[in-house]
C-alpha cells in the first residue's frame, strides 16, 4: 500500500498516534540566508514553476534547489533522496515511493539515517499531503529504531513549493505547525529545515 493511500484517521488509529496542533511552532527559529546562487536562480525558477503549474515543475525548480542549497550550506554532511522506494513495513502499509527524504548521513547511495520526509501537496492543497507525510515519518522512525540510529525526532514537510508547512514526530505524538510559510520567507524556511537536520 503506498504511503499516499492512508487517511489521517487511519494513521491516528492504526498507529495509536496523538495529534497536537500548534500555530507558529517553528516561527522563532533562526533564519538562514540562502546562497547567492539560489537567490539568483529563484528570480527565474519560481515564476517559471508557478507559470507551468505542475507538481513536477515545482519539485524540480523550487524544492530540489532548496535542498541542494541546504546540502551545500551543511558542507555535504547530509544526503538527499528524491523519488526513492522506501519499503519499511509492507504488512503495515509503510511502503512505496517518497518524494524526498533527507538523511543525516553523507552516504548518497543508500538511506542510512532518515530525519526529514518531504511530500509535495497535490493540487496546491497542503492538507492533502499530511497523511502521506505522517506515514513516511512513521516509516523513517521505524527504520531508525531497527537500525539502532539515535534519532529521537522525525520531521516532516508538506509543500506546494510556494507554501511550506512543517510536522514533527516524537514517540507516538505528531505535532503539526498550523502556520503556513510562504516562499518569499525563504530564510525562515531554510532556517527551519536546517534546524531539523542539525
Amino acid at each position: 500500500m503506498p504511503y499516499s493511500r492512508f487517511s489521517l484517521d487511519e494513521l491516528l488509529t492504526n498507529f495509536n498516534l496523538n495529534l497536537v496542533e500548534i500555530l507558529g511552532k517553528y516561527k522563532n527559529l533562526p533564519e538562514v540566508v540562502p546562497s547567492q546562487i539560489l537567490q539568483e536562480l529563484f528570480k527565474d525558477y519560481i515564476p517559471l514553476a508557478v507559470a507551468i503549474g505542475s507538481e513536477k515543475a515545482r519539485s524540480e525548480l523550487i524544492v530540489a534547489p532548496i535542498l541542494v542549497d541546504i546540502k551545500k550550506q551543511l558542507n555535504n554532511q547530509i544526503s538527499i533522496f528524491s523519488g526513492i522506494e522506501f519499503n519499511v513495513n509492507i504488512d503495515q502499509g509503510l511502503s512505496g515511493f517518497c518524494d524526498f527524504i533527507i538523511s543525516r548521513s553523507t552516504r548518497q547511495l543508500v538511506i542510512e539515517a532518515p530525519v526529514v520526509a518531504l511530500v509535495e501537496a497535490k493540487n496546491d492543497n497542503l492538507k492533502s499531503g499530511f497523511s502521506q507525510c505522517i506515514a513516511e515519518m512513521l516509516a523513517a522512525q521505524m527504520f531508525n529504531q531497527r537500525k539502532g540510529n539515535n534519532v529521537n525526532k522525525i520531521y516532516g514537510v508538506v509543500t506546494t513549493g510556494t507554501v511550506w508547512q512543517f510536522l514533527e514526530l516524537e514517540s507516538e505524538t505528531i505535532v503539526v505547525d498550523l502556520e503556513e510559510y510562504p516562499i518569499n520567507d525563504l530564510p525562515k524556511i531554510l532556517g527551519i529545515l536546517i534546524s531539523f537536520i542539525s
